[in-house]
């Protein structure tokens, strides 16, 4: 057996996935001669989802194809858009797209929500926390959240500019440990294979070195506005945070289904970048090291003990607050001799932690007027010392 199938052989699947964003793109969900969903695809696509969270496992789909329907609808065909009629055929798609998944899914009794977003949603930290909560809210209320960019609002400038990005920023700030790019191609090659017989497709990438970065080429005409290119720097933001991905080509029907499968067992080929960290272990990594503490949170001997055991910190453990900080910004939490035991994301601004601290979390909202998070910092977004 050759290196290339034993690393095939050694591929994952989606089988042990625990949090798995899927992205689609434009050329598979619409029909480019009518500017329709292809509703029997997306059916089969929808059936697989049903399947994979009957087995446990959240979901979260990236989609593009919003300006692809509404310019069908608005006449707006046979040219290249302006910006202004780009964002007008968007609102007008989204709202069809929106209402496709919402038909498809509920015939598995699954909840749709959507959820637009822009570059900076994801780059300014509290608007980066503020998606994060919704859309770890929605899955635990067993929702799937159905993303895409908000073309409506988002200029040259704030744009990502293709999915196959945005899906990888997704990935990061939820922490999904899988990201699946749906496409029109199956993978990596070491070269295009539309130009070159020899050309070999790569199963498994464990590393992007300057060797794969260079087998990405050119995008081939008609193929998605991303191209090789952007899957891989895709590639470098979900396993920089962690999350390992797969570029698969997903015409066929029921492509997920098609992934949860060898290739030798009839299952679609595909290229696995595979992550070196957990998606846990890579943002608390972040958080240790990267950023400086814009204040400080001082807490109590139980505080202190409940850290050491894994606990969020509470309100009611700290007893004083210093320095000036935003939520979302980094917070060091010490003992009351000054000694760093901690360090997170607080939930909340300086001043409302003064306000709250040593109070219990049912009060909150008493002393604030609105309902916060439970906890001062989440156990996801701290790294005890």
């Amino acid at each position: 057996m050759d290196a290339t199938a034993v690393a095939a052989e050694a591929a994952p699947t989606l089988l042990d996935a625990r949090r798995l964003v899927v992205k689609i793109g434009s050329a598979l969900l619409v029909d480019g001669a009518t500017g329709q969903v292809r509703r029997d695809w997306l059916d089969a696509l929808a059936d697989d989802v049903a399947a994979i969270r009957a087995r446990g496992t959240e979901v979260v789909i990236v989609t593009s194809g919003a300006v692809a329907v509404g310019r069908e609808h608005l006449g707006l065909t046979g040219r290249p858009l302006r910006l202004e009629e780009k964002q007008a055929a968007a609102a007008t798609g989204q709202i069809r797209l929106a209402h496709a998944y919402l038909e498809t899914l509920a015939r598995h009794d699954i909840t749709v929500a959507q959820v637009l977003v822009t570059l900076e949603d994801t780059e300014e930290r509290r608007r980066h926390l503020n998606a994060r909560a919704t859309i770890d809210t929605l899955l635990k209320l067993g929702a799937v959240p159905v993303i895409n960019e908000n073309d409506t609002v988002a200029t040259a400038e704030i744009r990502f500019g293709d999915n196959d990005r945005l899906a990888a920023r997704v990935a990061q700030m939820i922490s999904a440990d899988t990201l699946v790019l749906l496409s029109d191609i199956d993978g990596l090659y070491t070269a295009d294979p539309r130009k070159d017989p020899d050309a070999r497709h790569i199963p498994v990438v464990e590393a992007l070195t300057a060797e794969i970065e260079g087998m990405a080429g050119e995008p081939p005409p008609g193929y998605s506005s991303g191209g090789m290119v952007t899957k891989i720097a895709a590639a470098r933001v979900a396993m920089g945070a962690g999350c390992r991905m797969v570029i698969a080509k997903g015409k066929r029907m029921n492509p997920l289904a098609a992934l949860e499968r060898r290739a030798e067992d009839g299952g679609a080929p595909c290229t696995w970048f595979l992550a070196a960290a957990e998606p846990r272990t890579a943002r608390k990594a972040w958080i240790a090291g990267h950023l400086n503490p814009a204040g400080s949170l001082i807490v109590d001997d139980g505080a202190q003990a409940a850290l050491a055991k894994g606990a969020s910190l509470l309100p009611a453990g700290v007893r004083a607050v210093e320095g000036g900080f935003d939520r979302g910004d980094l917070v060091a939490i010490r003992t009351p001799d000054g000694r760093e035991i901690a360090r997170g994301l607080s939930a909340y601004d300086a001043d409302s932690a003064r306000r709250i601290m040593g109070r219990k979390s049912h009060e909150i909202e008493a002393v604030l007027g609105y309902r916060g998070r439970d906890e001062m910092v989440h156990r996801d977004d701290m790294v005890v010392r």
